[in-house]
């Protein structure tokens, strides 16, 4: 167990924290996109990058420290690249190289480091796994993993440029067999073209005798349409409906006013409201509804009220009609 310096405040490494960075550091292996986990990454060889970067090497102690603090609380012990824990430790301890904190800090952050290479490794992310093998070397040049993690980075280069080069040889492979099957697609096709030829002219003559019975069909079924038209005008002729009888003209009995609502009576409120009333033909209102009130809700009510008592004459049909009811309260 050991301790970390920050600001000069001594903060141990808990277990707990340990174990949620290992957690952290498996689920970044497994949630690294398919591309990276199914196509190898690009084997040719590249200037290597300084394991610390330029611009937190130029990055002062206070800011190194606080830098290096933020990055332990957001689990950025070893990436990305240039904002990461053990880059902000390794330039401290160059600037620093008796701080036995940040030595500290380095020993216990490698560990990680190590998973996060052998990880990267495993899913051929060359280019990252030589990274963090540069960050494993700064802190220690004698790590025992270090030549088996260099070994492998270079092994794995190696198996695949071979992948790369089979999967090449085997595109060139399908590239002739596929020249090879259109040649003889070829033949076939000047093969089918003669009995095709002969084909067309059947064809052209049963087409030709299609088109002739069409014709005539099309001819016969005009025709029909036609006779059917012609009798369909006379029926609608012979069908056509008499001019409806005038409404019988309404004459009432007895047509008794609204009670005016005790609200807005008291409050002052006017308004109208149009209703549509239906006469039976012992001339009392078997229906009645409102159509436009105004103001809304307020009328409403004792509008259809003496409406439903009004009294007609007797009429020969049920009528409909409208009528608007005024409200004025100095009435």
């Amino acid at each position: 167990m050991s301790y970390v310096t920050i600001h000069g405040k001594a903060r141990l490494l808990a277990p707990t924290l340990l174990a949620v960075a290992l957690a952290a550091c498996s689920g970044k292996d497994d949630s690294a996109p398919a591309a990276a986990a199914g196509t190898p990454a690009s084997p040719a060889a590249t200037a290597p990058e300084p394991a610390v970067s330029a611009k937190v090497q130029s990055m002062g102690t206070d800011q190194l420290r606080d830098s290096a603090s933020t990055a332990l609380r957001e689990n950025r012990m070893y990436a990305p690249a240039g904002d990461n824990a053990m880059e902000y430790y390794l330039a401290l301890r160059d600037k620093l190289p008796d701080d036995a904190a940040v030595k500290s800090a380095l020993t216990d952050l490698q560990p990680y480091t190590l998973i996060a290479a052998e990880q990267s490794l495993a899913r051929e992310d060359f280019p990252e796994a030589q990274r963090l093998v540069a960050l494993i070397e700064k802190v220690d040049p004698s790590a025992p993993a270090l030549p088996r993690l260099k070994q492998g980075i270079t092994r794995g280069m190696e198996v695949a440029v071979k992948r790369t080069q089979e999967e090449t040889d085997q595109v060139k492979k399908n590239a002739e067999d596929r020249a090879k099957q259109l040649v003889e697609q070829q033949r076939l096709a000047q093969q089918q073209a003669a009995e095709a030829a002969a084909a067309q002219q059947l064809a052209a003559r049963q087409e030709a005798a299609r088109k002739e019975s069409e014709r005539l069909e099309a001819e016969r079924q005009a025709a029909a349409k036609r006779e059917a038209d012609a009798r369909a005008a006379a029926q609608q002729v012979a069908a056509a409906p008499k001019p409806a009888a005038a409404a019988p003209s309404l004459r009432a009995v007895s047509t008794p006013a609204p009670r005016y609502p005790a609200d807005a009576l008291r409050s002052g409120t006017s308004g109208e409201v149009l209703v549509e009333l239906t006469v039976g033909t012992d001339g009392s209102v078997t229906d009645a509804r409102v159509l436009r009130a105004n103001p809304p809700r307020v009328f409403d009510r004792e509008a259809l009220n003496a409406v439903r008592r009004w009294r007609f004459e007797p009429i020969s049909s049920p009528t409909t009609t409208r009528r608007t009811l005024a409200f004025q309260p100095n009435q």
